[in-house]
Order: structure tokens, then C-alpha cells, then sequence
């Protein structure tokens, strides 16, 4: 082990210890630092929409169903019409074939179903040129599972 002579004749051994103190030292002022400035930053607030402000459902638009097992199915929203079963490859010229310009399009999920497979059909139809869009919910009910 390396020494180091001293003006008193005697000879020191070096240490290879590494002395944490000073860095504790300054992790505790960085902590200080940052409890203090934390509160002072504001997160990010969005504003959802509210299930009580949605407007009403147009009077016959191509309602697309997803429930809670992926399965979807295609129908015209008028009495008497009944959900057709849909592939998710057919789905979109099956949408094409029921629509005009003018038709609204709603998809009607199943609260369990992911966001991202709404999202996806969602982004599927819009990139197929179906520019009419929205999501149907039920605006007379309540939280669901308890949720609020």
C-alpha cells in the first residue's frame, strides 16, 4: 500500500475510502430544493367532456357496436333495424356501403371495452374518409360501478 511522508518524519497510509458526507450534504439540499418548488408547479389540467352536455343523437345515423368482448357489429340506427355482425377487415367497406356524406357515424362501446380498440376503429374510419364521427353514450345514467 502506497505511503505518504509527513514533515514529522511519520508515514501515513493512504486511505481508499471515498467520503460520502459532502454528497449527502448536497442530496439534502437538492431534496430541500425540490419540496419546496413542487407545490409551486401546476399539473396539467384538461377539461373532459361531460356526459350531461352531449348533444342528441341525429335522427338515423350508422351506429357501430363494440361490446365487451371486441365483437363488433354495424347497424342503422332506426327502429326495427338489428345489429349485423362485422369483421374488423370488413368493417369499414360494410360502413362505406350504409353511409352518404351527410350520415353521421356514432360508435356505441361497451364501458369495458379498452380505449385504444375504440380508438382504432375510431382512427380506421377516419382514415377511410368517414369524416361524420362521435361516440354515443347514455346521458341519463348513472357512474358506473360505482365510480364517479
Amino acid at each position: 500500500m502506497p505511503s505518504i511522508r509527513n514533515s514529522g518524519g511519520r508515514t501515513r497510509r493512504l486511505k481508499n475510502e471515498i467520503n460520502v458526507v459532502p454528497y449527502i450534504d448536497v442530496m439534502l439540499v437538492l431534496l430541500v430544493i425540490f419540496m419546496v418548488t413542487a407545490p409551486m408547479i401546476t399539473p396539467g389540467i384538461i377539461e373532459l367532456p361531460s356526459v350531461g352536455r352531449a348533444s342528441d343523437v341525429p335522427l338515423k345515423p350508422v351506429e357501430v357496436q363494440i361490446d365487451e368482448a371486441g365483437v363488433m357489429s354495424v347497424r342503422v340506427r332506426d327502429s326495427g333495424n338489428e345489429f349485423q355482425p362485422v369483421s374488423e377487415e370488413n368493417l369499414v367497406s360494410q360502413v362505406r356501403s350504409l353511409i352518404t356524406p351527410e350520415t353521421p357515424v356514432v360508435i356505441s362501446a361497451d364501458g369495458r371495452v379498452p380505449y385504444e380498440t375504440v380508438m382504432k376503429v375510431m382512427d380506421q374510419l377516419r382514415s377511410n374518409g368517414v369524416t361524420r364521427l362521435g361516440l354515443l353514450v347514455d346521458q341519463h345514467g348513472g357512474p358506473v360501478d360505482g365510480q364517479s
